[in-house]
């Protein structure tokens, strides 16, 4: 099988072969086997126990005249033989003996087999040298799983040498826990004649570090397919091992890092991805300005401080740590973390450097850290993204013994290159987020108008999510006659853009407003002036346009428009693709009214409808955005219903309504936004209204002025008796020389004393200047002077003058 030649020894006569090198066996006089060789043992297969005691003619086992040929090399000459190998093969050698004495001077023969110089022994010969030689570790098993040989490499590796190895299982050269996989292995190759694969991780010695080999058992057979051997095969890939496991990493880094768009999340995500694979314990500090959303401005000069965003380590509770994230720590300007933000340069360090010596002399409680801990290696890296350092991320070992190396820098840096990334994007979205809410606040009424139709209540929610602010609004807008309007719209979308394009018609709808049209034409006006907006933003019209990021140019909105008199207790309301209102009447019911639709805002060129219902005095409106009750937990179907339950409920304040339906309807977490408006109606009494039909008659001037003056007197108005007289005698003439009857003159006494005077005439009133010698157009003018507001609405009978005074 090996070593079948016949070296001699070097005493210079070339008589006696090298025993130790070559295929020997020591035969006593009677013919029995007394020694045997390793060459031996290699050449046959058989081990010494199985030979030795035995008569030297069985392993002449093949040749039928053993006897004749075993007497022949006794007697000194050599012969030719086949020998059986253990494994069934036939080996043809040359056997030679040599006569000596044993220790008691008993003759014995030593007997050489040298193998005739063909090819295939050539071959056998090269190959044992290959494997004798073999760097990569390699071994070789019988069917006990015990050590037959073992290569250069494996004796390297495990510090052992072939001998120490011979007749050892792999579990009792290295840890029983790294290779018990492996012994497994190497039973089921035996059994199923099959390869089996593996990787082991641990130290092939207990003086070298730690490696991840991939172990491969391969079966030896025989020519019948029997499996004789097994062969153990070690590769070290522990290079290829560390770079995967890197990919994975930043894999890791880029899935978990960033799944939200806040500062602080975003900053613990990458602390906790990259503690116990790469580092023991991580710091995550930002500069205080991000977390504003603003800019960052480092310090100049003094001591940096930095907010700590995000903190981990291998050990529970963190005790490394010496504050909280959220409070702020200062580092000395010599400092590796101030240096790092200044410089924007990653450093690795020891804690034996001068650079470490000199930050533990200047803050005494992180050198305690050092120390308590054994902190023996530190990294510390810039987080920039977009050319602007955001902060800095310190990574610590004191568990592992391994100090962070070149590679590890690296990863650490395309670890903090991907996760500020992420924070400033979270810092872009807070600033747009910031901007947006200013925005939106400042386009929302922070206050409602003094009006007595109804008691109010509102609340709005900004959207949670990335998609940003939404477009939602409300509004409740005093009208003339004691009436008042209330509103809520929402424009598709999310962000500035729909932040800013909500404020253009919430402003639209108040000047809409005071022009006092009715609830559908006013929604006809507001679709003209979303279509036009979606015109002014399409860049297909402007060539000379910069290509904005966001190139979507279809403006939708939705809008509710709903008119309460509290006078006749009425309602008229129009929709705009807008939910329906929900009314809830005092006796405990509440239903959702049912008013046409129409089209979203920005269709254009349809029709929308007018309802008109009766209300009963403390009744409640409630007008909301589909963010209250449509929304991942449900459809919008039920949550018309647990809105339409909860208003149900026993009378309460719209406050109570508002919160109570926040409450029970939205989750912690928004997905949209949230507009609701709550109110409870309110009834003007029979005697804060008095109404006058007044004759196409100069000459009924006067007896309306007086009749007037008595109400006022009634109503305890005389402080305002004088300017309502000269303001009603104005209105009246103004209808009765330029209107048609019937003429109508109403008072109201509400927060102020309203004047109103009706005719059929539709042409509206203006105001014009007169010149010295005209003897009228001084009417409206006098009456916009004296009124603290006044203005004309239309009707189906014609129109109605009205102004307002002050009580």
């Amino acid at each position: 099988m090996i070593e079948m030649h016949g070296a001699t020894t070097g005493n210079g006569s070339g008589l006696f072969p090298d025993p130790a090198a070559s295929a020997t066996a020591v035969v006593d006089g009677r013919g029995i086997v007394t020694g045997w060789s390793t060459g031996a043992e290699r050449l046959l297969g058989y081990p010494y126990q199985d030979v030795v005691g035995r008569p030297a003619a069985r392993l002449l086992g093949l040749d039928p005249d053993a006897e004749d040929v075993l007497s022949a090399v006794l007697d000194g000459r050599s012969s030719t033989a086949v020998l059986r190998h253990r494994d069934g093969q036939r080996i043809e050698v040359r056997l030679r003996a040599f006569s000596s004495l044993d220790g008691e001077g008993k003759a014995q023969q030593l007997v050489v087999a040298t193998a005739p110089d063909r090819p295939e022994l050539r071959a056998a010969t090269t190959t044992e040298e290959a494997f004798t030689q073999c760097h990569l570790p390699l071994m070789v098993f019988d069917s006990e799983l015990r050590a037959l040989r073992a290569s250069a490499g494996a004796v390297r590796e495990l510090a052992l040498s072939e001998e120490q190895l011979s007749g050892r299982r792999v579990t009792e050269i290295m840890p029983p826990h790294i290779c018990q996989a492996v012994e497994e292995g190497m039973r089921r190759a035996f059994r199923t004649g099959k390869p089996e694969q593996f990787h082991v991780r641990g130290k092939a010695r207990p003086t070298a570090r730690e490696r991840v080999w991939s172990i491969t058992v391969s079966p030896l057979k025989t020519p019948t397919g029997q499996v004789r051997r097994v062969q153990l095969t070690a590769l070290d890939v522990t290079e290829q091992h560390l770079a995967r496991e890197r990919l994975a990493l930043l894999n890791d880094v880029s899935t978990q890092v960033g799944s939200t768009l806040d500062v602080m999340r975003t900053a613990q995500e990458m602390a906790d991805v990259a503690v116990g694979w790469l580092a023991d314990f991580v710091t995550i500090d930002l500069l205080d300005s991000l977390f504003r959303g603003v800019e960052p401005t480092p310090s100049a000069t003094g001591a940096v401080a930095l907010r700590r965003a995000a903190q981990q380590s291998v050990l529970p509770g963190v005790p490394e740590a010496l504050i909280r994230p959220g409070d702020v720590d200062y580092y000395p300007q010599s400092s590796p973390p101030a240096r790092c933000l200044a410089t924007g340069r990653p450093s690795l360090h020891r804690a034996v450097d001068e650079a470490i010596k000199d930050w533990q002399a200047a803050d005494p409680k992180r050198s305690w850290v050092v120390q308590t801990f054994g902190v023996h290696s530190i990294m510390v890296i810039p987080l920039r993204a977009r050319g602007i350092t955001l902060g800095v991320g310190v990574f610590v070992r004191h568990r592992r013994q391994e100090p962070f190396q070149d590679d590890d820098l690296l990863l650490a840096e395309e670890i903090g290159a991907r996760a500020a990334v992420a924070v400033d994007n979270a810092r872009r979205y807070t600033l747009e987020r910031t901007t947006a809410l200013a925005l939106q606040r400042s386009l929302l009424p922070r206050r409602f108008a003094a009006q007595d139709a109804v008691e109010a209540a509102y609340r709005y929610l900004p959207a949670r999510t990335r998609a940003g602010l939404g477009g939602d609004w409300f509004d409740v807008i005093p009208l003339s006659g004691a009436r008042v309007a209330l509103v809520v719209g929402d424009v598709v979308g999310h962000g500035l853009r729909a932040s800013a394009t909500m404020g253009r018609l919430r402003t639209a709808v108040r000047t809409l407003a005071d022009v006092d049209i009715p609830a559908d034409e006013l929604l006809v006006h507001l679709d003209d002036l979303v279509t036009h907006l979606a015109a002014e933003e399409d860049p297909t019209t402007d060539p000379g346009a910069e290509p904005a990021l966001d190139t979507t140019t279809d403006l939708i909105a939705t809008c509710l428009y709903v008119v309460y008199d509290p006078i006749e207790r009425r309602c008229t309301a129009a929709s705009a693709g807008h939910p329906p209102p929900a009314v809830a009447t005092p006796d405990g019911t509440a239903h959702f009214v049912d008013v046409s639709p129409g089209p979203p805002l920005g269709v254009g060129g349809l029709p929308f409808e007018t309802a008109e219902w009766q209300l009963p005095e403390g009744s409640l409106l409630a007008l909301y955005t589909d963010g209250l009750v449509e929304g991942t937990r449900r459809d919008l179907d039920k949550g018309l219903t647990l809105l339409r339950r909860r208003l149900e409920r026993p009378a309460q304040s719209p406050e109570a309504v508002c919160e109570d339906l926040i409450q029970t309807l939205l989750p912690a977490q928004p997905q949209d936004d949230v507009a609701l408006l709550v109110a409870r109606t309110r009834v003007l009494d029979a005697s804060q209204v008095a109404t006058w039909d007044v004759p196409s008659d100069p000459a009924a001037v006067a007896g309306a002025r007086a009749e007037a003056q008595a109400r006022l007197a009634a109503w305890r108005l005389s402080d305002v008796a004088f300017t309502a007289e000269l303001v009603i005698s104005e209105l009246v003439t103004n209808a009765i020389r330029y209107g048609q009857p019937p003429i109508r003159l109403r008072l109201i006494r509400d927060a102020a004393l309203i004047c109103e005077v009706s005719d059929s005439n539709s042409t509206a009133p203006h105001l014009r200047r007169a010149r010295v010698f005209d003897e009228g157009g001084r009417g409206l003018l006098l009456v916009a002077q004296f009124a603290d507001r006044w203005g004309t609405r239309h009707h189906a009978q014609g129109k109605t003058i009205w102004a307002e005074i002050a009580c």
